[in-house]
């Protein structure tokens, strides 16, 4: 119980006009009256402390909203900016207006609802959206950066072959407790070169690859998965398409975009 909580419920359970200092004087003086006031009043110390949490977490919750509420707008004006590289893997339009940057984890459950919403949001606004695929494999999540790894091995095969990859771990995410045995076995479907991916698949330029993409995920402040940008405007957690179609209509209003 925070202090501030223990004055305010024994103020109201002593029902006197009685301030903070006073009160505070009174139990220095008298330490037993708190427990007497609450052996007495038991009912109505409960009822007073409930009443104060909640009003306590009302505030709270309202001012994480007006802070998130502020945070989104400036992001608006001040969006994050993606490292898009050189050999960036696109799914969508090079030129696309809109661009999608999702930091995953292939073996986080809520990565596979973030999966079916990217693939929504594909196809609604198909030939105006581009998707870029970057890594924040967790460290609890045992078989991710392993799943990391062999896409981007596979990527530099071919990206449309390591985008059928993706999609084949995201359609049949538990298989992948069953680790490189099932990797191998999605590769192989996807026609990867398996010999030239044995090589490539724990490589300095595939595991600095992946590095890269958890540093710039951190300097978002994204620690959990999936965390995306839109356009530079961040989206923490597995949010349904509705939430990205009011981005995108933000976006059109403030003049950000042009669909």
């Amino acid at each position: 119980m925070s202090h501030k909580l223990l004055i305010l419920a024994l103020m109201l359970v002593l029902g006197a006009c009685t301030n903070k200092d006073q009160l505070k004087k009174i139990l220095k003086e008298n330490p037993d009256v708190m427990t007497e006031a609450i052996e007495a009043n038991p009912d109505k110390f409960i009822d007073a402390l409930n009443n104060a949490v909640k009003k306590s977490q009302e505030v709270m919750a309202k001012r994480r909203e007006e802070e998130e509420s502020k945070a989104l707008e400036d992001s608006f004006n001040k969006p994050m900016v993606a490292e898009i590289r050189a050999d960036e893997s696109f799914r969508g339009p090079k030129d696309a207006p809109l661009t999608l940057v999702e930091y995953s984890d292939f073996e986080c459950p809520f990565c596979s609802r973030g999966f079916n919403t990217v693939m929504e949001l594909m196809k609604k606004y198909d030939g105006k959206i581009r998707f870029v695929y970057k890594h924040l494999p967790l460290s609890f999540h045992p078989q991710a950066m392993i799943a990391s790894q062999y896409y981007e091995a596979i990527r530099l095969q071919d990206a449309e072959k390591a985008f059928k990859f993706h999609d084949a771990i995201y359609l049949n995410q538990r298989s992948l407790q069953n680790g490189e045995k099932f990797l191998q076995a999605e590769a192989k479907k996807v026609g990867a070169d398996m010999g030239k991916l044995a090589k490539d698949v724990k490589s300095e330029a595939v595991m600095k690859r992946i590095q890269a993409d958890i540093e710039e995920a951190g300097k978002f402040g994204f620690q959990g998965t999936p965390g995306f940008l839109l356009n530079g405007v961040p989206v923490k957690g597995a949010y349904p398409t509705s939430h990205f179609d009011d981005l995108i209509s933000k976006l059109k209003e403030k003049g950000k975009v042009s669909l």
